[in-house]
Parts: C-alpha cells; structure tokens; sequence
C-alpha cells in the first residue's frame, strides 16, 4: 500500500496537510511561536540567572509570592503560576530551605500554609530582576507600549481560553495511533503546538 502524493499545486486540506507538504497556517504558525519564545526566553533568563544561583523557575515562584494577595495559600500560588501543587512544594522546600520563602500557618486551618517572602527572598527577586530587566529591555526594544499592551491583551484572552477550558465539541475524541496505540482514557488529544 503506497502512500497518496499530493500534486505540489493542489490546496492543503487539513493543518496537518499543509504542514506535510512544508506548508503552515497562521493558526499552527503563531502556536509553534508561542511554544518557541517561551522555551526560549526561559533559556536565555537562566543562562544569565545560572551564575547568582537562581532560575527562572525560582523567579517565576518567588514573583508570584510577591505580586500575591495578602495573605496567599500555597495553593492559590501554584494556580497564578499553573503548575501542580507538588511542583511547587518542592520548589518552596528548596527556597525555604534558601532562607527566601517562609510558610505560616493559615488561622483556623492547620493543612494550609500561606507563603511569604523574606527580606532575604526580596533581596534575591530584587537582584533576578537586575538580571532579567536589560534581557527583556533588548527582547522587546522597539516595540511600543500600545503594541506591547496589545500582545499582552491577545495573549492573556489565549490564557484564559486555556484556564477555562477549550469546549469539547472541539476537540475531537482521542484516537488509535498507529504508532503509539490507543490513548489512554481522559488523555488530552496530541496536537502541534
């Protein structure tokens, strides 16, 4: 059984189609840059944060603390940052252990702790941002405030699209893979970026 050659002048007829054929869509284009700045920039953030002994991980967990209600749960700080709670048990071990987090009981509930910079936690984020402002100066040089607030808005509409879910209607139903076999139940459908 051979495989169907697509005439080089016919129509895609599908994302994938257009993608087979070197071909893309603005749909599938902006996704795979939106995958690629973000790999990108957390790349570049710790290359230059590697040798004050931070990350952009510590960053990200130790601005969330900071920009956070007062006071805020553990939990609540692992939803502004969208990672699971364990990930960010760890990451509050290591960074208490640091001297730059500290966890406070919540009042009236033992199993809850509310997280808090230290003056040594302000001290670090001060100094990450010593780091990370002239990065993100010459990432966005030339880029005006209003396009900035522009992308910022487009990308906080794709955020909170994510954040609530994206209907189910669609997305279709997982399939049968050739290659890896059936998805396993619940399983998000695999997609280009």
């Amino acid at each position: 059984m051979g495989s169907r050659q697509q005439p080089d002048d016919a129509a895609p007829q599908s994302s994938f189609d257009a993608y087979r054929h070197k071909q893309t869509t603005p749909a599938i284009a902006l996704t795979v840059a939106l995958v690629l700045v973000g790999r990108r920039w957390r790349a570049l953030i710790d290359e230059h944060l590697r040798p004050i002994g931070q990350s952009s991980a510590r960053m990200e967990a130790l601005s969330a603390i900071m920009n956070a209600p007062d006071p805020s749960a553990q939990v609540d700080i692992a939803r502004r940052l969208r990672i699971e709670g364990p990930t960010l048990t760890r990451m509050i071990d290591v960074l208490s252990q640091d001297g730059l987090v500290r966890r406070l009981p919540a009042p009236g509930d033992r199993r809850t702790k509310h997280l808090e910079l230290t003056e040594e936690g302000y001290r670090a984020l001060e100094e990450i941002f010593a780091v990370t402002d002239p990065l993100r100066a010459a990432l966005l040089d030339g880029m005006g405030e209003d396009e900035m607030l522009a992308l910022a808005g487009a990308l906080g509409v794709l955020l909170g699209r994510l954040d609530q879910g994206l209907p189910t209607a669609a997305i279709p139903a997982p399939v049968t893979s050739p290659v890896t076999g059936p998805a396993p139940p619940g399983s998000p459908p695999t997609t280009p970026a």
